[in-house]
């Protein structure tokens, strides 16, 4: 398991990323020992608005095999609206890998910082669980036009995202072993 943390277009946020750099490692250990199965490699890019729209249209139309630059383009745009009100994003990559997506400007203090790496941490080990990369990557090609899924793989999938966003927030009393206090925050 490797894991990166790194910045994209965020001139003069070198203390967030120091802090970043040093809870990471600390988070990746409690997650992994709260949750079975094993965490994936992890790669942290903390960022704006905007760039986590830029990189995640990418990384989705990459896991899905896009190369049409319209389709791109248009899920560039959704992306930019759900990242408005997101404070963090994880993603699966081809590779096996995970992408965490930080937008740094939700996240007054590392409290709130620890609070979302622990939550998306707890996605990037459901993404290496059995089949679910592999619905994700169903959905995001239905999404994208590439191919067509049926209405119960769709709802199967919807379950699927619901539970494991009910898993995520039932797991950031974890944050509170980094920062005292951080799932009060």
């Amino acid at each position: 398991m490797s894991l990166t943390v790194s910045t994209h277009k965020i001139p003069g946020y070198g203390p967030t990323a120091r802090t970043a750099k040093q809870l990471a490692p600390q988070a990746v250990r409690l997650v992994e020992r709260a949750l079975p199965g094993r965490m994936p490699d992890v790669e942290i890019v903390l960022t704006h608005t905007r760039g986590m729209a830029e990189l995640g249209a990418a990384a989705e139309a990459e896991l899905a095999g896009v190369l049409d630059k319209r389709s791109r383009n248009r899920a560039e745009r959704a992306a930019r609206r759900q990242a408005r009100d997101a404070s963090g994003r994880a993603l699966p990559r081809a590779a096996g890998s995970v992408l965490v997506l930080v937008n740094v400007d939700q996240h007054a203090s590392p409290a709130q910082f620890a609070v979302t790496l622990v939550h998306e941490l707890v996605h990037a080990m459901q993404f290496a669980r059995k089949h679910v990369t592999e619905q994700v990557v169903r959905d995001l090609r239905a999404h994208f036009g590439v191919e067509r899924q049926s209405r119960r793989q769709a709802r199967q999938y919807e379950r699927l995202v619901e539970e494991h966003e009910q898993e995520a927030y039932g797991h950031e009393y974890l944050a509170d072993r980094l920062v005292p206090g951080a799932s009060a925050a």
